[in-house]
């Protein structure tokens, strides 16, 4: 299967390539600068560069696709000049709606969408505004036409897979997860189709939030 990790260059899409190419799976790695990660060269994996701020690029990106491929976006720009959150994700959106590649997982971030009522005041101002992009982003898939499923993971750390992560839908939940088991939980949503259309959260209750 293919799989094109959109965020490849840094953070959970690095570990998203290291995952799935672990896994076995044909990892095309997307990102704006993919050399940020060397491990795109060590694996000999298929890289392309795309600003997604920039819709002819991202257009572009998609053309070179194979077809249905499968896409997992990790984008995310905090405090970045052009934030890709929403911009970057609706081009993404609507260029792959006119491919053959149909299936997205968006990974957006606890405190998007519903899951705002339950985020601090504190994490209101400092994310707020990377949150209110994020949750433009999963507005523009749900009215889209793609096979999607979004995952809002809890605060991300550095770590293994700890086979402990929890996937959980319209319940409250706050803590930590480590960014390569969010990468295994991605898997285990992609394995079922039963997910179209739906949004889960992950947390890891064993991983400290602080």
């Amino acid at each position: 299967m293919n799989i094109a990790i959109w965020g490849a260059g840094s953070g959970l899409g690095a570990a998203m390539v290291d995952y799935f190419h672990g896994q076995g799976f044909n990892v095309i790695a997307i990102a704006r600068n993919p050399s940020k990660n060397p491990k795109i060269t060590d694996y000999n994996l298929t890289s392309i560069a795309c600003d997604a701020t920039d819709k002819t690029q991202v257009e572009n990106t998609v053309a070179m696709l194979p077809d249905n491929t499968v896409n997992i976006s990790t984008m995310g720009s905090f405090h970045a000049d052009i934030p890709v959150d929403y911009i970057g994700h609706r081009y993404l959106i609507d260029a792959l709606e006119q491919s053959s590649s149909n299936r997205l997982l968006l990974i957006t971030s606890l405190g998007c969408g519903d899951s705002w009522q339950f985020l601090s005041d504190r994490a209101k101002q400092v994310f707020g505004s990377a949150l209110r992009e994020k949750t433009l982003a999963e507005a523009w898939l749900q009215s889209s036409g793609l096979d999607y499923t979004i995952l809002r993971p809890a605060g991300l750390k550095d770590g293994a897979p700890t086979h402990q992560g929890q996937l959980s839908q319209n319940i409250e939940v706050h803590g930590a997860i480590t960014r390569s088991e969010v990468a295994r939980l991605s898997h285990q949503l992609l394995l079922n189709n039963d997910n179209f259309g739906q949004i889960f959260q992950c947390v890891d209750p064993n991983v400290a939030a602080y």
